[in-house]
Order: C-alpha cells, then structure tokens, then sequence
C-alpha cells in the first residue's frame, strides 16, 4: 500500500491549482504549505486513513 498520496489543491491567494504529497500515517494532521505558484503560506488540515486522504481543508 502506498502511503504517500499526491493531490491537488487550489491556493485561495491565487486561485491556481498545484500539486501536493501528503503522507497518509497521520491520522489528523496540520501543515502549512506555501503555494508553488505565488509563495504565499497555505494552511492545510488533512484527515487520512493510511493510504488515502479522507477530507482535506485549505485556508
């Protein structure tokens, strides 16, 4: 089973679209990722279950 699981998310400062790896061991986590298009600091909250991801916030 991979753990590892690309996504993509949508930065809310510029509105593009980029993709991200989140590992999945973590039930619950908290991360904050800067957008690879402007830089700008995302926070994300991302629920898992060991290989996939379960819900996924960004602010």
């Amino acid at each position: 089973m991979e753990l590892i699981v690309q996504t993509e998310i949508v930065c809310p400062h510029c509105g593009e679209f980029f993709p991200i790896q989140v590992d999945t061991c973590q039930a619950t986590q908290s991360l904050i990722e800067d957008c690879a298009i402007c830089c700008c600091p995302i926070t994300l909250t991302i629920r898992c279950r060991p290989g996939v991801i379960v819900d996924l916030s960004v602010l």
